[in-house]
């Protein structure tokens, strides 16, 4: 089997997501499985739906037409705003998409109009963050134009915490967002279907048993794929943290010194190495991946392996002894690192099942 690839588990994956679908529905939550980590990967949004999302996410519109020409059948939103150069697109293949301003809106219900199809809206709104939200000031004035619009529904509103700034989700702002949905369906004598509190970054607030308010939606990724919360990257109890194993060959093994020697510049990324006190032999391993096919710094490495640097092609390890040329190494990639794993056309993609069947590949023991 060729390195490297990306080994992906859609038994632990359906495992997660299931389990979070059944915990948070308790609270009233429904699950959006976000599909941007893994390009929108029909087997695994498959996986998603068959294990009880009540639909999926992209916060790109080429990955939902992905999903959909793939036969996907789901409610698909697209979760960052809408760019003005693609309304037209955004209407023919999301159901719904997240807003925040109102020209890019009066050009979805244009695009709307001409199609003949009523596009669902739901409205950011800015808590803390700092990332895509309108200012609580300028919510009731954007909602009378919104419902103003033709072909255009009002399904919510919803909020983003924890991505820019990393403010943590919480009762005060979850609170504030439920009173803001009363208030909105008190002045304009509508119900609000769609309260979307967030996404993995809530986990933690959405299970500790509060009262969960209006909120009735949450967008999880890395929660169903990593099992893991972003707040403090820790392990969610019961769930998988391996459905995705990374995986890379030795291309060279030597005993080199650890320490460089010469004047030492920029290296080829911009960065400035400073020499080491230390100067002592290690058993320095070179395998076939890079910075170009994913975050280095996003890596976990086995026990008995030290990660100690990288290019663009390269990720330079101490791995303690000699190791066999070709052989391999397995390793975790958190959020940032699977991310661009999945993107690199030079990683390969390895689908497997332990129950489903689903087979392109199963990875070895090694």
């Amino acid at each position: 089997m060729s390195a490297p690839r990306l080994e992906i588990d859609l038994t632990k994956l359906q495992h997660n997501t299931g389990y979070l679908v059944e915990k948070l529905s308790t609270s009233g939550i429904s699950v959006t499985g976000v599909t941007k980590a893994f390009l929108a990967s029909p087997e695994i949004a498959k996986t998603l739906i068959e294990s009880g999302v009540s639909a999926l996410g992209d916060s790109r519109i080429e990955n939902i037409e992905k999903m959909r020409h793939a036969g996907i059948v789901a409610s698909m939103t697209l979760i960052r705003s809408p760019m003005m150069s693609q309304v037209a697109r955004v209407v023919r293949y999301a159901d719904i998409s997240f807003n925040t301003e109102i020209d890019i809106i009066r050009n979805l219900s244009n695009c709307a109009s001409k199609a003949g199809v009523t596009h669902g809206i739901v409205l950011m709104v800015e808590m803390g963050d700092l990332r895509e939200g309108i200012m609580l000031g300028d919510i009731i004035e954007t909602v009378y134009d919104v419902l103003s619009l033709p072909n255009i529904k009002l399904c919510g509103i919803g909020t983003n915490l924890a991505c820019r700034s990393g403010v943590s989700p919480d009762e005060r702002n979850m609170a504030e967002l439920s009173d803001l949905a009363d208030a909105i369906d008190a002045r304009f004598g509508i119900t609000l279907d769609t309260v979307s509190g967030g996404n993995s970054g809530n986990i933690e607030w959405a299970l500790s048993g509060v009262n969960t308010g209006r909120i009735n939606e949450l967008r999880l990724g890395e929660a169903l794929l990593l099992g893991r919360e972003p707040l403090q990257r820790q392990a969610i109890d019961d769930l998988h943290t391996d459905a995705f194993t990374l995986v890379a060959e030795v291309i060279e093994s030597k005993i080199k010194p650890s320490r460089p020697w010469g004047k030492l510049e920029q290296n080829a990324f911009g960065e400035q190495s400073s020499l080491s006190e230390d100067d002592f032999d290690i058993a320095q391993t070179i395998l076939a991946i890079g910075l170009q096919d994913t975050d280095l710094t996003g890596l976990r490495a086995p026990t008995g392996i030290e990660i100690i640097g990288g290019s663009s092609d390269h990720l330079i390890v101490n791995s303690g002894s000699r190791l066999p040329i070709g052989c391999e190494i397995r390793f975790q990639p958190n959020y940032s690192a699977l991310v661009r794993a999945m993107t690199s056309p030079f990683v390969e993609k390895v689908v497997y099942s332990h129950d489903l069947n689903v087979e392109h590949g199963k990875p070895s023991d090694s």
